[in-house]
């Protein structure tokens, strides 16, 4: 065969393999530096000996062999299952009464809520001192001056106030997971028990309850993962009250000298545990078909609750000033005056701390811009890899393609403490070493918020019939063709308040960051962090503000291009 002939033949083959496939090879390469490598890295290390590289045990031992790292992991456990109980006694009465009663100021709860989610939890905790530290905190100062006592009765450094202000900015998930269950109950079998003489409570108790309880117990392990994974809240009031949860006693081993090896050891208890829960969570979750067996499309009455509608709402109102109104209004006085311990007075009123922390500190100035310039750019990763996993495995473009939604969720599975010694591990050494510049970050929060992305662009992928593009295909036109003329203007949407629901998350990671910023990479999570050392409550409310108010924006913007409810539905996605 000439060489003429060969070149045409090439060209032939070329042009009719599947390009997809070079996608799907990239694709797992993208995957294994995101997922597969910090994790293998993190088992590796836990097996490592630091020093000479040995496979040993010794990391284990280590990491289990004192009694203050045992107590460590019991205290999780205490405040996991804690927190998700009182997160149960908040969040299911509120979803009932909203969902399924004629409570007045239903709009104003679910406000409360919704700022609730906005507030980082670090910031509740900050707004919990000022609240509730002893002796200094607003409430044990207005007790002291009501009963004229020399001490308050309240102290956030306990065990128990961590649980409180851990509830407050999980309960949420509790919430939503249960009012999404309400909204789907028809309430035939409600009247039907009304009809039998059964009473609101007990009809609310052997009917309506056991018909959510699947969505319920989903959501306690849930509130149960969040509380032992999380990092910010422990740390601003379990060390101060000397005492040890994991996420803390992680940190601690990355100390310097740093313990990666231990400290990926320490680690993997967590990770089961997470990854066991989520197994089970999934469970139960699937077999939740059942709440709409009366039809998904029937009546819904609201019971009527006489005079306890007011009551009801009382208790709404109640948890929720514990969750927002109380911290937002302690964080605004504070971000505002001169001293926060001087109370209210037009004479304390100032805005040299917002001053100073936009424009006269280089620091916070520098820490704001990676903060939306790391989130933003995480945010469109997340969405792209996300976008393209889903097109291809709803498309069937190439075999085992389901594998890469797998992989593409598996993040969701581990907490981000974890997470980030797994990229410590992995991109501290040869060949690829990204510690100390800002590609770790922004590919440790891509990774973080990928199964955010995905869930997303699974269902708006999910949403779009793949008939439009076959009708372009079958006209003449190239895949790439139907993809931006049909695929993209039906997507835009919905993609933009996928994007708006990464970038949140991504501006407020404080569990990743603190394990891999450097000073020059430093985000707006971490510097609050740190200055609460400093303890100038001012400047960190100011922080916090302008991280919940750019949030606030965000969230507008997402109510405006998708809808109002538009976090509601990718929550319980």
């Amino acid at each position: 065969m000439s060489t003429a002939a060969e070149a045409r033949s090439y060209r032939l083959r070329w042009r009719h393999l599947d390009k997809s496939l070079f996608v799907w090879v990239l694709l797992i390469g993208v995957l294994l530096v995101l997922v597969i490598n910090p994790l293998a890295r993190l088992l590796w290390a836990s097996f490592q000996d630091g020093e000479t590289g040995a496979l040993t045990l010794g990391n284990y031992a280590v990491a289990y062999g004192r009694w203050r790292y045992l107590e460590a992991l019991g205290n999780s456990l205490v405040l996991g299952v804690a927190v998700a109980a009182l997160c149960t006694v908040f969040g299911v009465p509120m979803a009932w009464a909203v969902s399924r009663t004629d409570m007045p100021g239903k709009g104003l709860v679910w406000a409360a809520i919704l700022g609730t989610f906005i507030m980082p939890s670090y910031l509740g905790a900050v707004a919990w001192i000022l609240l509730a530290g002893p002796n200094a905190g607003w409430l044990n100062r207005a007790w002291m001056a009501l009963t004229g006592t020399a001490a308050g009765p309240l102290d956030v450094y306990t065990m128990s106030g961590l649980v409180l202000i851990v509830a407050c900015y999980s309960f949420p998930y509790m919430f939503v997971f249960t009012r999404s269950a309400l909204d789907l109950i028809s309430s035939e079998m409600e009247e039907a028990a009304a009809t039998l003489g059964a009473g609101v409570v007990r009809t609310t108790l052997r009917v309506t309850l056991p018909l959510t309880l699947p969505a319920i117990l989903g959501a306690f392990i849930v509130e149960f993962l969040e509380a032992i994974a999380l990092f910010g809240a422990p740390a601003l009031i379990a060390l101060p009250g000397r005492f040890q949860v994991m996420t803390t006693m992680l940190w601690q081993f990355f100390e310097f000298p740093p313990k990666v090896e231990v400290a990926a050891a320490y680690a993997m208890p967590l990770l089961v545990i997470t990854v066991v829960l989520f197994w089970l969570q999934r469970r139960i979750i699937a077999r939740k078909g059942f709440v709409a067996l009366t039809g998904k499309g029937g009546e819904r009455r609201p019971l009527r609750l006489g005079a306890w509608r007011w009551p009801m709402l009382g208790y709404c109102l109640f948890v929720t000033s514990l969750s927002f109104f109380l911290p937002m209004l302690v964080v605004l006085h504070a971000a505002f005056a001169k001293a926060w311990g001087r109370g209210v007075a037009l004479d304390n009123v100032t805005l040299h701390n917002l001053k100073f922390v936009l424009f006269d500190q280089s620091t916070t100035q520098a820490a704001t811009i990676h903060t939306f310039v790391y989130g933003g750019t995480s945010a469109a990763f997340a969405l792209g890899l996300a976008l393209a996993i889903a097109y291809i495995v709803h498309r069937r473009l190439v075999p085992f393609g389901g594998t890469l939604s797998y992989i593409a969720m598996a993040p969701f599975v581990i907490p981000g403490i974890v997470l980030a010694i797994g990229f410590y591990a992995a991109y501290t050494t040869r060949p690829l070493v990204l510690y100390g510049t800002a590609w770790i970050l922004i590919l440790a929060f891509t990774t973080r918020f990928l199964p955010i992305a995905y869930a997303n662009s699974d269902a708006a992928i999910r949403s779009v019939n793949p008939e439009l593009e076959d009708a372009v295909r079958i006209l003449g036109g190239s895949r790439r063709l139907a993809m931006r003329r049909v695929l993209a203007p039906l997507l835009k949407r919905g993609l933009a308040g996928a994007f708006i629901l990464v970038f949140i998350p991504a501006t407020r990671e404080l569990s990743s960051a603190i394990f891999l910023y450097t000073t020059g990479t430093q985000v707006l999570s971490v510097l609050l962090f740190d200055k609460s050392d400093e303890g100038n409550f001012e400047i960190l409310s100011s922080i916090g503000l302008i991280l919940v108010v750019i949030t606030v924006v965000l969230v507008m913007l997402g109510f405006r291009l998708v809808g109002r409810d538009f976090m509601l539905k990718r929550t319980t996605a």
